[in-house]
C-alpha cells in the first residue's frame, strides 16, 4: 500500500488533502455537492444547465447567514475545489473541473488497489494467506 502512495506527488497529496480537510465540514461538503451537480464548467462543453452559480444561491437552503455562506466559499477555493469571478457585486462561483478529475482519479486508484488488499485481508482472517 505504501509503494502506491509513493507514487503521488508531494504537490498532489497536499492538494488532496486540503480539498478532504475542506470537504471534511458537513455545510462546505453540501455546497460543493451542490456546486458540482448544477454549476461545473468543464473542459469542454458542460453538460450541466448552467456554468456558473451565483454565491448566494450555493447557499440557500442551508439556513446559514451570508458570513458563514462567504466563509465555506472561501475555505473551498483556497482549497482548489472552486473558481470564483466578481462581477460587480455579483460573485459567480463553479466547481473546479480539475480538482472533480483529480478526486475521481485517487479514489479510483485506491478502489482498483483496495479489492486486492481487502481479498488478501480476508484470507489472513481465514487462517493465513495461501
Amino acid at each position: 500500500m505504501f509503494r502506491e502512495v509513493s507514487n503521488h506527488k508531494t504537490d498532489d497529496v497536499e492538494r488532496l488533502a486540503a480539498a478532504f480537510a475542506a470537504l471534511s465540514n458537513p455545510q462546505r461538503l453540501r455546497m460543493f455537492i451542490k456546486l458540482a451537480a448544477t454549476c461545473c464548467a468543464g473542459k469542454d462543453e458542460p453538460v450541466q444547465p448552467r456554468r456558473f452559480c451565483c454565491a448566494t444561491e450555493v447557499g440557500e437552503g442551508l439556513d446559514l447567514a451570508g458570513s458563514t455562506v462567504s466563509h465555506h466559499l472561501k475555505e473551498l477555493r483556497q482549497a482548489g475545489l472552486m473558481h470564483v469571478e466578481r462581477h460587480g457585486r455579483r460573485i459567480d462561483c463553479w466547481a473546479s473541473q480539475e480538482t472533480l478529475e483529480r478526486l475521481a482519479t485517487f479514489f479510483a486508484e485506491w478502489s482498483r488497489a483496495g479489492g486486492r488488499a481487502k481479498g488478501a485481508g480476508r484470507r489472513a482472517a481465514r487462517g493465513g494467506a495461501k
